[in-house]
């Protein structure tokens, strides 16, 4: 039986436990929405979601709380993603659960992780004496909020999307913090920073900025919020390179940064931004 959206943890009544319980994890799979967009067969790009979660607590063996902040990073290619509200459900099951060491912790929430999601997970702590390595950093690249643009649709609209196919291509990297969706399940706000990088025919900024208002209204999970903004662009505007990249604010302890890319560059820097 395959899971969807409905069946999952959001917007019911959940019990909070506080020992060790990998079943809460509720994985959905990708493909349902990859079906929409009409990607079937070898994705047009790779990429990484990069979750951040604040409130990771567990014992030690003699009882005592301990605290991390930890990083996991799953693959774009996995066949399934992890419904948020089961994340958060799934970490707290850590608070009561004595474990002998950081090492037994790391391998837990790798083997539950990359088994729900169909593939291998990347885990790490960041323990309380190296909190101040942290550091903070916003998108960069020119900011398309600068524009003043009437809007009047609130749903994503790639026709709005144009560029300039009679000129030479041009490389740029533009930033909005005007992105906003709403989740699939129960509708609550999700507010985030997106980024697109590309080189191709030079993208009309005002027509982007409408477009990426246009998701004001949406209801879809980050992650594909974030293919659906890539596959849009790169059928309307046909760039030759695309990466987009977004970081959303945080929800329950748990923030999601998705990140996809067509051409060989390095995965962003995992930094924090002043809303998360």
């Amino acid at each position: 039986m395959t899971n969807t959206p409905d069946q999952s943890p959001l917007g019911k009544n959940s019990a909070y436990q506080t020992e060790y319980a990998p079943e809460l994890l509720f994985p959905i799979p990708r493909q349902q929405k990859r079906d929409e967009l009409g990607l079937a067969g070898t994705l047009p790009f790779f990429g990484v979601d990069i979750w951040n979660a604040y409130e990771l607590s567990w014992l030690n063996m003699r009882g005592k709380p301990q605290v991390a902040i930890a990083t996991f990073t799953v693959p774009a290619d996995s066949p399934n993603i992890v419904e948020s509200k089961s994340f958060k459900l799934y970490l707290n099951s850590f608070n009561q659960t004595r474990l002998a060491n950081t090492d037994a912790l790391l391998a837990l929430l790798r083997e539950d992780l990359s088994t729900a999601v169909g593939a291998p997970v990347h885990a790490a702590l960041t323990l309380p004496e190296d909190f101040d390595k942290l550091k903070m950093g916003e998108l960069d690249g020119l900011l398309l909020d600068r524009l003043d643009v009437e809007i009047d649709n609130y749903s994503p609209s790639p026709e709005l999307l144009k560029a300039n196919h009679e000129e030479a291509a041009v490389e740029e990297t533009l930033v909005s913090h005007l992105l906003k969706s709403n989740c699939l399940v129960t509708g609550q706000p999700d507010w985030g920073s997106v980024q697109i990088r590309y080189v191709g025919p030079q993208i009309d900024q005002e027509s982007l900025l409408r477009y990426l208002i246009g998701f004001r209204e949406h209801n879809e999970f980050h992650e594909q919020c974030v293919e659906r903004i890539f596959t849009d662009i790169l059928r309307q505007c046909k760039p030759n390179k695309l990466a987009v990249y977004a970081r959303y604010t945080r929800r329950g302890g748990l923030d999601i940064n998705p990140w996809r890319a067509n051409f060989s560059t390095a995965k962003p820097p995992n930094l924090r931004a002043a809303r998360q």
